[in-house]
């Protein structure tokens, strides 16, 4: 059965992709970027597990990959203007285009190399272009074929967007586990 990608609404979904195999740690929950510092660095152990749940009856958070019905891989996209890529100092906006961003991709162990990633980008385009988005940004890493530490990829490489029909609109001053981050744009209009 092929990979479907969905809008991302189940909380125990979200929670298995992102969420933390222990309650009390407290891990991203794919939070940073969407909510402010001062609130991220405040929410902590479950209270940013609970503070997803909240914000999922507000609408989808990004999409879900899924093998049947195993939730096996995420991407977090949101309005750039709701995240805090709006006010990042170190990735420039290149226009006054009201883009979508599209920051985190995460692939579950075991469902790895199986070209999901791909799958995921390609559903988040489709998500952005479904809810009136004009082009869809990401800040992959250009590790240029060299090996990067999976908890860090999570911005996804550059081969891949490139992959999905993004291209190069800008270097940024953002540096992820030692590899560059570069502007990728797919246009949608």
């Amino acid at each position: 059965m092929p990979i479907e990608v969905r809008p991302a609404t189940v909380f125990e979904d979200v929670r298995t992709l992102v969420g933390p195999k222990r309650p009390e740690s407290s891990v991203c929950w794919c939070l940073s970027y969407r909510i402010p510092s001062k609130l991220n660095l405040e929410l902590q152990g479950p209270a940013r597990g609970e503070h997803v749940r909240d914000l999922l009856g507000s609408g989808p958070l990004g999409v879900l990959a899924y093998d049947d019905e195993e939730p096996v891989g995420w991407a977090a996209i949101a309005p750039r203007a709701d995240t805090s890529f709006a006010r990042n100092r170190k990735i420039p906006h290149i226009d006054d285009l009201p883009v979508w961003s599209l920051w985190c991709v995460r692939v579950r162990p075991g469902h790895r190399r199986q070209g999901i990633s791909h799958t995921l980008i390609s559903g988040a385009v489709d998500f952005a272009r479904d809810r009136g988005a004009p082009a869809v940004e990401a800040y992959p890493l250009d590790n240029k074929g060299a090996k990067v530490d999976l908890t860090m990829a999570y911005a996804g490489l550059r081969k891949n967007f490139e992959a999905a029909g993004f291209t190069h609109a800008a270097d940024t001053a953002s540096v992820l586990a030692g590899h560059p981050r570069v502007l990728m744009r797919r246009d949608l209009r």
